[in-house]
Parts: structure tokens; C-alpha cells; sequence
């Protein structure tokens, strides 16, 4: 059974200049350098003083954006559980209402109730501002014949 270094490094081939799917090379660059070091990283002194590329300085950026995240969530749930409060709802409508169904969540104003309404919220836009963002890189990214840079995180 082949690694999946050895995998990817096979398939290599067939993304570059002259390929079988060179329009995709974007895309297949994007998908190997989320799993591994690029093999083209800075050898010589750069304005970054240090040993680690851009793409894991983004990915200490993202991850820094955690607390900030996680307060708008608490935010949202606890604004959304007392407007149900207010306005004598009871639960919530829709595909949210049934996902607070399915995993038997309440709506008591306590942090992990918050949380979870406000993950309800939060993550749908999250996940939408990825996937678009993510798509449209790839896409000028293979339109230029260019490297995808992440930009979307």
C-alpha cells in the first residue's frame, strides 16, 4: 500500500505544463500544500525572520480568530434565546428548530445552549464564506495559471 506522499507525488505528473489536467493544477497545488510543505519555501533571508512559510503564519491567523468566534456565537444564541423569551417562542423554526430537536438541545440561556444556537447561525455563513471564497481563488488561480495563495482563509 502506497503513502499518500507517494500517491499525490504520482499524480503530480499529470497537473503540471502539458498534462492531462493542467486547468486543475490550481486546485490539485491548493489540496497538497493544506497536507505538506511546499517543495519551493524561502532559503534565503526574506522580511520573515523565521523558519515557517505564509501558509502556516495564515493558519496561526485563523486559528487566533477562535475566541473572537466563539463570543459571537455566545452572543448570538444568548441574543436569540431572549428574543424568544420576548417574543414567547418556544423553539426555533425551520432546519434549526430540527437540529435542537435531533440532539434533544434547550433553550435555557446557560453557555452551552448559546453556543449551539449560535453555531446554528455561525457556521452556515462560515462555511458559505469558505466555499465561495476557496472557489474563486481556484478559479483565478487556474484562469492565470497561477499557484492558489489561501487568500480565502
Amino acid at each position: 500500500m502506497k503513502s499518500l506522499r507517494e500517491t499525490i507525488d504520482r499524480l503530480e505528473p499529470h497537473f503540471e505544463k502539458g498534462g492531462k489536467y493542467e486547468k486543475w493544477y490550481a486546485l490539485y497545488e491548493a489540496a497538497t500544500t493544506i497536507l505538506y510543505t511546499p517543495g519551493h519555501v524561502t532559503r534565503s533571508a526574506s522580511h520573515v525572520r523565521d523558519s515557517i512559510d505564509l501558509k502556516r503564519i495564515m493558519i496561526f491567523v485563523w486559528a487566533c480568530t477562535f475566541p473572537a468566534m466563539f463570543w459571537g456565537m455566545y452572543n448570538i444564541g444568548f441574543q436569540t434565546i431572549d428574543a424568544m423569551n420576548a417574543g414567547g417562542a418556544v423553539y426555533l423554526d425551520g432546519v434549526r428548530g430540527w437540529v435542537m430537536d435531533l440532539v434533544g438541545a434547550s433553550y435555557s440561556k446557560d453557555i452551552t445552549s448559546s453556543l449551539f444556537i449560535g453555531a446554528l447561525y455561525f457556521v452556515p455563513i462560515y462555511a458559505t464564506a469558505f466555499i465561495v471564497g476557496g472557489f474563486w481563488e481556484v478559479l483565478f488561480a487556474s484562469i492565470r495559471g497561477h499557484e492558489s495563495m489561501k487568500g480565502f482563509l
